[in-house]
């Protein structure tokens, strides 16, 4: 297993000592190989969520283009319409 130097702040250091103490790792290299994964973990999460993002605005492009489109001159006209959707109706357009 390929082996590294890491620079620490004393409060990384700490905390890789207080969860060795505490029986919840082995030691310092299981605490910062559960780390890595936490990170791979949340840069997965993070590629899916662009994804997800990425294709929502396609669809709401498509919108747009097919003029499925509402426009609303006001905050109030745009909550009474976010409102009947809520309640599985359209009402009032744009205002």
């Amino acid at each position: 297993m390929p082996t590294r130097n890491v620079v620490l702040t004393e409060r990384q250091d700490a905390m890789i000592a207080i969860l060795v103490r505490s029986g919840s790792y082995k030691n310092a290299s299981e605490v910062l190989r559960d780390g890595l994964r936490l990170l791979e973990q949340r840069q997965a999460e993070e590629v899916a969520r662009i994804e997800v993002l990425r294709d929502a605005a396609q669809v709401g492009m498509a919108s747009i283009e097919a003029g499925k489109a509402r426009r609303f001159e006001t905050l109030e006209g745009l909550e009474i319409y976010l409102d009947g959707l809520g309640k599985g109706r359209t009402v009032g357009g744009p205002g």
